[in-house]
């Protein structure tokens, strides 16, 4: 009985203070992570990044200091370590290596948060497709195509092609070609596109619009008509400019050579 006593009074000597100590690093450090991580959380709302990176994170960010609290912790108990930190770097790596794909579209969905080359509500075309974007999330984008089709979009993909986001500016350039014949008079063919153009209140006087010759076609003269909108009116004004365009051009006798019978959208000159 007094062989166990001094043992247990030699164990709590060589070991009690160091026992006392990893309990008082758990708890301590643990009380510190949390107010670390309640501070990180504050100062990225602050920013305004998005709700589901700041969980991200501040998880990861919690999880990491406590395994290195815990690493600590044995440390100071005499507990090797060394081969714990191998044994969590190999299953790091092993994990890395099974989620690549997955690791990539995160890191992805990251830069896409932090940079924000576009937001929810924008239409943007990208990775093949094109659509609103309805949702960033940390691996993919859900993006609604004009037909209203959902559409999952890896974002490593995303981010890997060109990405054109036609809402991001506050007006648009609305791109026509009208085609009348050789025999019109040009100068009543300005006039009179001009006019459609001054009749319609959504198009803007500044940047003001261009109406110009284009091209000498084989059998037509082709007329550059080039006004500025609001994003927002864009495809009202592109499909209204055109029947106002014909309707217009009837009246006044201006003809528009067989077999080009309407107005049609062509590519930046």
């Amino acid at each position: 009985m007094e062989q166990l006593v001094q043992k247990l009074q030699e164990w709590v000597a060589a070991y009690g203070l160091r026992v006392v100590g990893a309990v008082a690093i758990l708890v301590v450090g643990r009380w510190v992570t949390m107010g670390i991580r309640a501070v990180l959380r504050k100062l990225m709302e602050k920013s305004k990044v998005e709700s589901t990176l700041v969980s991200f994170v501040c998880s990861l960010a919690y999880v990491g200091m406590l395994t290195f609290l815990l690493i600590a912790a044995l440390g100071i108990l005499n507990i090797p370590t060394a081969s714990f930190v191998a044994v969590l770097g190999a299953a790091g790596l092993a994990v890395g290596l099974a989620l690549q794909g997955s690791l990539s579209n995160f890191a992805a969905g990251v830069l896409m948060i932090i940079f924000k080359p576009f937001r929810v509500g924008d239409f943007v075309e990208g990775a093949g497709t094109a659509g609103v974007v309805e949702e960033i999330g940390i691996f993919t984008t859900r993006i609604k195509s004009p037909d209203n089709k959902e559409i999952i979009v890896p974002n490593a993909k995303l981010t890997g092609d060109n990405i054109v986001n036609y809402t991001a500016k506050d007006c648009r350039r609305v791109d026509l070609v009208a085609g009348v014949s050789y025999n019109d008079n040009l100068d009543k063919v300005r006039d009179t596109l001009n006019a459609v153009l001054k009749e319609d209140a959504r198009v803007l006087s500044e940047p003001a619009p261009t109406v110009a010759v284009l091209e000498l076609a084989d059998s037509s003269v082709n007329w550059a008509v080039r006004p500025w909108v609001k994003t927002g009116d864009y495809w009202d004004v592109f499909f209204d400019l055109q029947k106002k365009i014909k309707e217009r051009f009837d009246a006044e006798g201006i003809s528009i050579p067989f077999p080009q019978h309407d107005v049609h959208i062509i590519k930046d000159a």
